[in-house]
């Protein structure tokens, strides 16, 4: 792409994104795959951080979250609740450690580093005047969020006085970050109340989490019996270690993930991420990747942040179901019945844990189907975890320069007449070398 094409597709992206995350964070509603979304962001970040020209304050990369609702005093948080990029492949994680390395300007591979559970939940704010808990918030714009302390004081795993321990003095002021979410168990419970209701079933539990810590009615949030999990102390540099935080947490009262832990070396990161991908069904809560984080709290502070991301920490996520890629081209392929078959060919994408190039359209019918053009920006997915297929287009991401695409009269082999047969079109000629070629 030319400089341009850059800026074009750069500005589709932002608008994209921007619709999807309000969505999602203010009115609590899924209008594409989290995993679909991700890849449209890391796509933004990629072509941000090749072409720095065209970075700028309104883009996703710089914001941290939805708009606060309206019916929620707000809160101003002591410091911003910032976001994290997000990295797919080891290769992602070796560039977020280069990066981390050139801003130093010095290696930082014996370094330890702190794996957490990414929960797929809702961030909160927690702040203890005196070892008393007095208010909660949610993330909101990661700047100002909604007080929702009634509601988070229905928690059970949210202590509203702090353990006193002799030799860790509880601060006069102290803030902590964490998760709300729901566990799998207890959403399977709502949704057969739902169910006996006659009401609608939820689609997934971090909708069900968020709506319910948006609740006006603490009541309501005290009969869905949410979770948390504390991760975070803000500005506490008197730890040495992310992990020191996470022990002092533990001694106030707070619970903590058990899973998350010291990791020595890029390689202790990549086998923590893979062992969760293969063993999150394990738990009885949803999660969609790890966090990483340098685990030495003068670096973290010392790196500080670039946008709205803190440089020394980054969500290294499973490998998605689902991702975005561009139609390059669409061929045509003859099978051993002399079926003419287009291929979609796409900009590298990953799904799964493997880099897609090519998925089948199966048809003409398919292609009118889903009014495919080359060139448009499109949701794949591995149906069976195995064959490429396109799933949806994201047609306002198109910019006016997509291309029909025309079944060829001739087969593309032998140049025979291609016939229609139903939904099928063929070569004509029964000795094609394709059809020979494809019966071996």
């Amino acid at each position: 792409m030319n400089n341009s094409e850059v800026k074009e597709r750069i500005e589709k992206l932002k608008s994209e994104i921007n619709k999807y995350r309000y969505s999602y964070h203010v009115l609590d509603k899924s209008i594409i795959s989290d995993e679909a979304l991700d890849s449209l962001k890391k796509e933004l970040f990629d072509l941000e951080s090749q072409h720095p020209e065209f970075l700028t304050t309104d883009s996703p990369t710089q914001r941290i979250g939805g708009k606060p609702l309206e019916k929620f005093q707000k809160v101003k948080h002591d410091e911003p609740m910032l976001s994290l990029n997000d990295a797919f492949s080891e290769k992602d994680m070796e560039d977020w450690l280069k990066r981390a390395e050139n801003y130093l300007g010095r290696k930082l591979r014996d370094n330890s580093f702190y794996g957490e559970l990414k929960i797929d939940g809702l961030a909160i704010e927690l702040v203890y005047e005196n070892g008393i808990f007095i208010q909660g918030s949610t993330r909101g714009d990661g700047l100002i969020g909604e007080d929702v302390t009634q509601n988070l004081k229905t928690i059970e795993a949210i202590p509203l006085k702090l353990s006193p321990n002799s030799k860790i003095p509880i601060p006069k002021h102290l803030v902590v970050r964490g998760e709300v979410f729901l566990t799998l168990k207890e959403f399977d419970r709502i949704n057969k109340e739902q169910e006996k209701l006659g009401e609608k079933v939820y689609a997934n539990p971090r909708n069900v989490a968020a709506g319910t810590i948006r609740q006006l009615n603490p009541k309501i949030v005290a009969s869905r019996k949410l979770d948390s999990f504390a991760y975070e102390i803000v500005g506490d540099m008197s730890r040495q270690t992310h992990e020191d935080k996470h022990a002092v947490l533990r001694k106030y009262g707070f619970k903590t993930n058990k899973h998350n832990k010291r990791l020595r070396s890029l390689k202790e990161v990549f086998e923590f991420r893979n062992y969760w991908e293969k063993h999150r069904d394990k738990i009885d809560y949803e999660i969609d990747g790890t966090v990483i984080i340098l685990n030495d709290n003068k670096l973290f502070e010392d790196l500080g942040v670039v946008g709205k991301t803190p440089r020394g920490a980054i969500a290294y996520k499973f490998s998605p179901k689902e991702a975005t890629g561009q139609v390059l081209d669409i061929k045509v392929q003859v099978g051993r019945t002399g079926a003419l078959t287009p291929v979609a060919e796409l900009t590298p994408t990953q799904v799964g844990g493997i880099t897609i190039r090519r998925a089948t359209l199966h048809n003409f019918d398919e292609i009118k189907r889903l009014e495919l053009k080359i060139g448009d920006t499109v949701v794949v997915s591995r149906a069976g975890d195995v064959i490429p297929k396109i799933t949806s287009i994201l047609k306002n991401m198109r910019t006016g320069k997509e291309k029909n695409f025309r079944m060829p009269s001739a087969c593309p082999v032998d140049k025979s007449e291609v016939v229609q047969d139903g939904v099928i079109y063929r070569c004509s000629n029964k000795n094609c070398g394709a059809r020979l070629r494809e019966n071996l």
